[in-house]
């Protein structure tokens, strides 16, 4: 009888440890409201979560960029919409001037006005910007980048005063590079240095910040020299200089879109064409000095309203897309979230029932183990 007792006891215990230990791991999911805190809990889960986890947070952050991709849109579209008024504004001066009322001072004030109105245009296209990048010059989604040349055995030592020259939009900027012997590494910072502090003497600090120069070892263990930076698009730049093994020579432009990331994975972009304002403000010519010319500008101007028109239509539908784009995010991160919270995430209803089950059984447990105990006391009491 002792010995079943005691086994009785025994039995009572372990069942309320396990409960304990249940009813502890219950507690934890109802209060950190996850259903997996740890791989343990179900490890397969676990992995799904995570990837859904990851997913969901891309989509966040690809949701924010289409943001910033309407806002980019939205800053070159208001931009080109003053112009807009300004061309309108050449055009009927135009029109005014081919009227044989206007004497040539009536002419000449016009032609004055329309002067302003076209530099204010190429003003604004160097200015329109979103951050420090500028919108509407041609460089957006534009980048020019070449290799220069080999250096042999990866090591080069420059006579005193050697100079590396960029000239780009028609000005050069050099750097002049001491007589030390130079990895390639070495020489690509020392000529990056010497270019970005010469590009902010000449008042190009925005050139500068985006001008790099790297260099790469090649499969024969040579150094590629490699500059990189943003021009407008097909704008060239040249290279030259007396450094050895560094060959002049000349690049255009590259890439005429800029790319915005509105997907959790790779490759999934929205592309914005690049605007070259500039370039449309310098093909302005002519005068409204007589009659003749006054007649010709108006068709110059025509031209270059339909331009400006189809910028600001094809900025339009790129801000449509990006819209949309959203849209299909908020709903795409809404349903995985969903799906993670089903895997990940407690069910709160489930989880009490769970708990309070168990926290009964452990009331009862210790009932019952405390029952066991009193036992042998009451027999040894009969006994005495």
């Amino acid at each position: 009888m002792r010995i079943n007792q005691n086994i009785s006891a025994l039995n009572s215990y372990r069942n309320l440890s396990n409960t304990n230990t249940v009813m502890g791991k219950s507690l934890e999911k109802l209060s950190s409201g996850f259903r997996i805190n740890r791989a343990a809990d179900d490890a397969a889960g676990l992995v799904i979560s995570q990837g859904l986890r990851a997913q969901v947070s891309g989509l966040r952050q690809a949701t924010r960029n289409a943001q910033d991709g309407i806002s980019v849109v939205q800053t070159a579209e208001g931009a080109l919409n003053e112009v807009h008024s300004m061309l309108n504004r050449m055009r009927d001066l135009a029109v005014q001037s081919v009227n044989a009322s206007n004497d040539d001072a009536a002419r000449g004030a016009a032609n004055n006005e329309i002067t302003e109105l076209k530099d204010e245009i190429g003003r604004i296209a160097e200015a329109t910007k979103f951050g420090t990048q500028a919108l509407l010059d041609g460089s957006f989604g534009a980048t020019a980048a070449t290799s220069i040349g080999t250096i042999t055995g990866n090591t080069i030592t420059p006579t005193l005063l050697d100079e590396v020259t960029i000239t780009a939009g028609g000005t050069t900027y050099t750097a002049v590079l001491d007589a030390s012997a130079k990895s390639g590494a070495e020489l690509a910072q020392a000529i990056q240095n010497g270019i970005r502090s010469d590009m902010v003497l000449q008042g190009d600090e925005d050139l500068a910040a985006k001008f790099t120069v790297s260099s790469a070892v090649t499969d024969v263990g040579d150094a590629e020299i490699t500059f990189d930076f943003e021009l407008g698009d097909t704008e060239t730049f040249v290279v030259a200089g007396d450094v050895v093994a560094l060959n002049a020579t000349s690049a255009a432009a590259t890439g005429t879109a800029a790319e915005f990331q509105v997907g959790a994975n790779a490759g999934e972009v929205i592309e914005v064409s690049g605007i070259n304002l500039k370039s449309l403000a310098d093909g302005i010519v002519g005068d409204v000095l007589s009659a003749g010319s006054a007649t010709d500008f108006i068709t110059a101007m025509d031209g270059a309203i339909a331009d400006v028109s189809g910028f600001r239509g094809a900025l339009g539908a790129k801000q449509n897309r990006f819209e949309s784009a959203i849209n299909n995010l908020q709903v795409t991160t809404e349903n995985l979230a969903a799906s993670e919270s089903r895997i990940r995430d407690t069910d709160m209803a489930l989880e009490m029932v769970s708990f309070t089950r168990h926290q009964i059984l452990t009331q009862a447990g210790t009932a019952m183990l405390a029952q066991a105990n009193q036992l042998p006391q009451q027999v040894l009491r009969l006994l005495g």
